[in-house]
């Protein structure tokens, strides 16, 4: 299987001449995952997840990048077991980077983000045909724009080339202080106009308080989260944890439906603690709780990152 997936990697970055110079290398993360999905709606599945991260950094600044992930739909990226339909992997990303004090610029099949991905953010395992354009203000305060095509949804057709522009984002990011920071953003996306914004206050250096917001401008939509993330132990054993509660209107459509872990429209509830596992390195199991409204979920598992 390694094989396999650096072979595909190697295949689509080796470039005539770069292997002779020594300021440019190769660099690899694959992460896997195995879960249970238990769920009130539909049947019990096993399911499995394989990433992929392959970069060819080409000097000090410029990088070609690349992502290679399991599943058959923007949002997700688990393959289920003994189901031969759903046994798929897909190039996902596929985009030229360049950074510097200034900031950054992503052009191609790029990711969803430039950094954290929000609750309210579009999913991780997603992409957008276009450019990220990242200026850094001072050393807390940063501008963003994106443009490109988001239409596109289909993991088999993710590396095309966009046919038309209907995504764009300008986003300004900054802290208040050590504790607090904040996000707001104008989005046009899925047919509609929206504004979202996030605050994050960490009251301690492990623990902090999120509220996310985004609002449709053109209709009186919106979806809004709060809830607490950190880290902390038991007995000298190392746990981590998030719990938030949330309401999305089902006027937002697909902007609701292609965030992370989307599990339906109305009141919810989502919990998840997780710690490493003894017999790995690496590795790390998880339990997590989803509700919303009469729809529940129990997801556990194991993940590991090589």
């Amino acid at each position: 299987m390694w094989r396999y997936f650096s072979g595909m990697c190697v295949a689509l970055f080796i470039s005539t001449g770069a292997s002779g110079q020594s300021s440019w290398s190769f660099n690899d993360k694959l992460d896997l995952q195995v879960r249970s999905d238990a769920r009130s709606d539909r049947d019990h599945r096993t399911q499995y997840r394989i990433r992929y991260y392959p970069q060819l950094t080409m000097g000090e600044n410029w990088s070609l990048n690349s992502f290679i992930v399991t599943g058959n739909d923007f949002s997700s990226s688990h393959n289920t077991l003994f189901d031969g339909s759903s046994q798929q992997l897909h190039v996902r990303r596929l985009y030229v980077r360049r950074t510097s004090s200034a900031g950054k610029t992503e052009i191609g099949i790029i990711p969803t983000y430039k950094g954290r991905v929000s609750s309210t953010g579009l999913s991780k395992d997603g992409w957008i045909e276009g450019i990220r354009h990242v200026v850094n203000l001072n050393s807390h305060h940063a501008v963003e724009l994106v443009a490109g095509q988001l239409d596109n949804q289909d993991p088999s057709d993710a590396l095309q080339l966009p046919a038309k522009l209907d995504y764009a984002e300008l986003e300004y990011s900054g802290r208040f202080s050590d504790k607090a920071g904040f996000e707001i953003s104008l989005e046009r996306m899925t047919g509609g106009n929206f504004v979202r914004s996030e605050y994050r206050y960490a009251w301690h250096p492990q623990h902090e308080i999120f509220i996310e917001w985004i609002q449709r401008l053109d209709q009186s939509r919106n979806k809004a989260i709060i809830g607490v993330a950190g880290e902390g132990a038991i007995r000298n054993y190392p746990l981590s944890y998030f719990v938030y509660a949330s309401r999305v209107d089902e006027g937002l459509g697909s902007r609701a439906e292609l965030t992370e872990d989307f599990l339906g429209y109305g009141h919810g509830f989502s919990g998840e603690i997780g710690g490493s596992a003894l017999f790995a390195e690496d590795a790390e199991w998880f339990i997590r709780l989803d509700v919303v409204d009469k729809v529940e979920r129990i997801l556990t598992g194991l993940k590991m990152k090589l």
